[in-house]
């Protein structure tokens, strides 16, 4: 992952989801909203806008799940199997 602002929205979204993967965020398991914007934040341009937005994409798409009221997300148990391999396409592992 290279420079500032560079990131195509399929990186950004790959790399929401293995944030998300490997600290085992699936389910009930989640992680802040904010914190994900935060961490994003300093690799895409326009900050958090876009990153929120994607972030919407994903919760539409049913990859992930939004827990307390909006503020926190984690992985769609079921659907482990396309996301690990969205991840793994996208990032080339």
């Amino acid at each position: 992952m290279s420079g500032r602002g560079v990131l195509s929205d399929d990186e950004i979204k790959a790399d929401i989801m293995y944030r998300l993967l490997r600290r085992d965020c699936w389910g009930a398991r989640y992680l802040p909203i904010d914190t994900l914007v935060n961490w994003l934040s300093r690799k895409v341009r326009r900050d958090g806008q876009r990153v929120r937005r994607i972030l919407r994409e994903l919760v539409n798409d049913g990859y992930l799940l939004v827990h307390k009221r909006g503020t926190t997300v984690s992985l769609n148990p079921a659907r482990s199997r396309e996301i690990e391999e969205y991840v793994r396409k996208v990032m080339r592992f």
